[in-house]
């Protein structure tokens, strides 16, 4: 996308990205999309965005490129939010003075951010032992031997330990980027953003994020009326029957072409469909438990929690403590 007018100002907290020799070029550049992006629907107060390095430059990107960077290490002291965007290697050292001002910008108050293998240099600060930590799975059991204080998470798309956050593979950080932007503005502007880059607002796993869900196939045009009608009343209770009835099928072959369609049962689907309306009312304030279990399509707050655990390891309550908007009360 093109960069936004010079004349664009911004009130919000800053974020920083840093910039080594052999960046991971798809790495900065999400950190670049939801943070640095001109986005006049937010407001004044939306993040101010730069990126720095330790060194002069140039530095070379992964693609063929060099960039020289504009800002100098200063800049890691004002920061709010540092983003590490991958590192150089799992058997790179990670400079002392780097380290040290990330120490200082942990106890000043600020966020700390890894995408993928940049979790090794937010281990080697000290400030993730005792905690969790997320990265890729092909870096977990590295991380693992080199840090044994650090307990390394390799099933979920992110993690977060004293305002020190990790994330998976590169599209994870995605994720995580996402929740940062729900933490700071609330799931609307972080739905907002989703839609911009075409992804969902926050996959299915609850507070450690699981992957739980593979991509279904696409719906063929048979079932795919029948689906958009369900997700418009996943409130009602629906029957295999009745859905096999609204396509004209047998229910033998309504389940079998159901199947073929989204690779799971009509249950399963429902249920998934429901959990996603669920964790959207949930971040909605006021709404009470009873109440988005009913909207939907739930019945009650039992079934609910059950299908919460069940499917995600955790209850509603702790998912809404999770991704309420800041200020806000739950009830």
């Amino acid at each position: 996308m093109p960069n936004p007018p010079a004349t664009v100002t911004t009130t919000g907290p800053l974020v920083t990205a840093l910039l080594y020799d052999g960046l991971c070029t798809f790495e900065f550049g999400i950190v670049a999309e939801v943070f640095g992006l001109h986005r006049p629907e937010m407001g004044p107060g939306w993040y101010r965005f730069a990126s720095c390095a330790l060194q002069t430059g140039p530095l070379r990107a992964h693609g063929g490129f060099t960039i020289t960077p504009d800002n100098g290490p200063d800049l890691l002291d004002q920061a709010d939010i540092i983003v590490i965007p991958g590192w150089q290697g799992a058997q790179v050292p990670v400079p002392a003075d780097l380290c040290d001002r990330l120490r200082a910008a942990h106890a000043r108050g600020a966020r700390l951010v890894s995408i993928c293998s940049g979790a090794f240099v937010l281990a080697a600060t000290g400030l993730l032992a005792g905690g969790t930590a997320a990265t890729h799975w092909r870096y977990a059991e590295a991380l693992q031997a080199r840090h044994p204080d650090i307990r390394v998470d390799a099933a979920s798309l992110y993690r977060g330990h004293d305002r020190v956050f990790t994330s998976a593979g590169s599209a994870a950080g995605i994720d995580l980027l996402l929740d940062i932007v729900r933490q700071d503005f609330g799931p609307a502007a972080a739905n907002s953003v989703a839609r911009r880059l075409v992804v969902p607002a926050h996959r299915s796993g609850g507070q450690a994020q699981f992957l739980e869900r593979p991509v279904p196939p696409r719906p063929n045009g048979t079932i795919a009326p029948l689906l958009d009608q369900l997700r418009e009343n996943l409130d009602r209770d629906w029957s295999a029957p009745q859905m096999a009835a609204l396509c004209k099928m047998s229910l033998r072959t309504f389940l079998r072409r159901f199947h073929d369609a989204t690779g799971r049962t009509p249950g399963d689907w429902l249920t998934e469909e429901r959990l996603d309306l669920a964790k959207d009312l949930l971040c909605e304030p006021g709404l009470r438990i009873e109440t988005v279990a009913t909207m939907a399509g739930f019945g009650s707050a039992q079934t609910l929690r059950h299908h919460f655990r069940r499917k995600l390891g955790l209850s509603p309550t702790d998912y809404r403590a999770r991704f309420l908007p800041l200020g806000s009360t739950a009830t």
